[in-house]
């Protein structure tokens, strides 16, 4: 029996999982969390990545390895391989005003007919300009620029140097200074954003390349391109409620989309994963129990017992700014509420439908794009809510499924440290999970009254 192991790097935590690398069977499992904030040394990755391996049962029995982690973000390296400053993590939005001048320099339609991205402050490059304009002293020192996977598939590989620094083509594609159609970085653009492009980047790896540490290590992946593997979406839309939220679809094209709403990603197996991330997914509903002074499976309970539509209450959930659409500095807002409509049961229903209209609006943007949207995989934390679960299909108009829970990200990176092992042009075939399917007729009113409430917000 060949065992490979997955790592999945998240913001919140590390998780491994150590699968056969003929059926996918899982044969055991560790995780350990990382700090708060959006800043972060990477040393505590490091530090959780052990952890979770050692809860595993180690890497001794395992032939292969990869990490997938979250996106974009941006670890800063010196001459010694010394880490210059705490990493800023996707979700950190100070960059906001120099992804507008980025934008505003080139124009939205070249950055997205360029590398298929238009700046927002999650990319890499918007950091970089943030860097060089606000702490110059760190950028002077910085030799190397990499994410959060690469970072911690260099640290696997143990040699210190620079030169020995690898991605993948689906985590360099958020970077905002790579061609994934070319598959090349693009100078002139990592110029325009850090000011210099004499910086070493990390080398981008094929699907089924890999590089040699204390065990065979793959290229790694983003983490939205991971959970595409691991859940085994095909050509179906996945939708993602973890810290964000993501829609998203395997495709041959690359998105081009100058509104910015759809990023043109690619994913891990050399074709695109057209892209549309929200800040805000699980958590709005952790905030919503938190106000009610209930737990999630009550909060789930009180949902359930409302009507859809929560009798005109409504919640734009922008609790943390938003990125779909692009309101770095944005808070939430409810609306709708009356003397008699304002019950805990509404207000919860209207934290659920407020998530998901959310995403309907990646729903729509990528069907703007080509995607089949006709129905959608629904993974992450907050699927394994039952209110969720039933009043997704309500909100997006299409039937829900619900894979069993798992920890998608992490199975796809072993499912490519497999693939490291088998060679050719495409992954293994892993059995997939059992999963539960949601049919409902959409209820057009709740997405009326959430971008009515949405555009109130948007004309300020």
């Amino acid at each position: 029996m060949t065992l490979v192991a997955g790592v999945d790097s998240s913001t919140q935590s590390c998780k491994v999982v150590v699968r056969e690398a003929e059926t996918g069977r899982l044969v055991r499992e560790g995780r350990a969390t990382h700090p708060d904030g959006t800043e972060v040394h990477p040393d505590h990755w490091w530090t959780a990545l052990q952890s979770a391996i050692q809860q595993a049962g180690g890497l001794d029995d395992v032939a292969a390895l990869s990490v997938a982690g979250q996106q974009h973000g941006m670890v800063c390296l010196d001459d010694d391989g010394n880490v210059v400053r705490e990493a800023l993590l996707w979700n950190d939005t100070r960059s906001a005003a120099a992804a507008a001048d980025l934008t505003a320099e080139l124009g939205a339609q070249h950055w997205a007919q360029r590398i298929g991205l238009v700046p927002v402050a999650s990319f890499t490059i918007t950091k970089l300009r943030w860097l060089a304009q606000h702490e110059p002293a760190n950028a002077k020192r910085t030799a190397a620029v990499c994410l959060p996977h690469d970072w911690l598939t260099w640290r696997l590989r143990g040699t210190g140097d620079l030169a020995d620094l690898v991605t993948d083509r689906s985590d360099a594609s958020g970077t905002g200074y790579f061609d994934s159609t070319a598959n090349e970085y693009v100078p002139e653009l990592l110029e325009r954003g850090f000011g210099r492009a004499d910086v070493v980047l990390p080398r981008v790896l094929g699907p089924a390349e890999f590089v040699e540490g204390p065990v065979r290590l793959g290229a790694g992946a983003g983490d939205n391109a991971a959970a595409i593997l691991g859940v085994g979406a095909g050509t179906e839309v996945l939708v993602s409620l973890g810290t964000s939220g993501v829609v998203t679809a395997a495709s041959d094209v690359r998105a081009a989309d100058a509104s910015g709403i759809v990023a043109g990603f690619a994913d891990a197996t050399g074709r695109y994963l057209p892209l549309a991330c929200t800040l805000n997914a699980a958590r709005v509903l952790d905030a919503t129990a938190r106000m009610l002074g209930v737990d999630l499976a009550t909060l789930s309970d009180l949902a359930l017992s409302a009507r859809p539509g929560a009798e005109g209450v409504v919640l734009v959930p922008y609790l943390e700014g938003e990125r779909t659409p692009n309101l770095p500095d944005a808070t939430g807002a409810l609306h709708g509420l009356t003397l008699t409509n304002a019950t805990p049961a509404n207000i919860a229903r209207a934290a659920v439908e407020g998530m998901l209209c959310g995403l309907a609006v990646g729903l729509d943007a990528l069907a703007g794009q080509g995607a089949d949207v006709t129905g959608v995989l629904l993974v992450g934390g907050a699927a394994a809510s039952p209110a969720v679960r039933e009043i997704a299909p309500t909100v997006f108009g299409v039937p829900v499924t619900v894979p069993a829970p798992g920890e998608y990200v992490a199975d796809g990176a072993a499912r490519q440290a497999a693939w490291t092992l088998t060679g050719g042009t495409t992954p293994p075939e892993w059995q997939g999970s059992e999963s539960s399917r949601y049919s409902a007729d959409g209820v057009p009113e709740i997405r009326a009254r959430y971008a009515e409430a949405a555009q109130r917000y948007l004309a300020r």
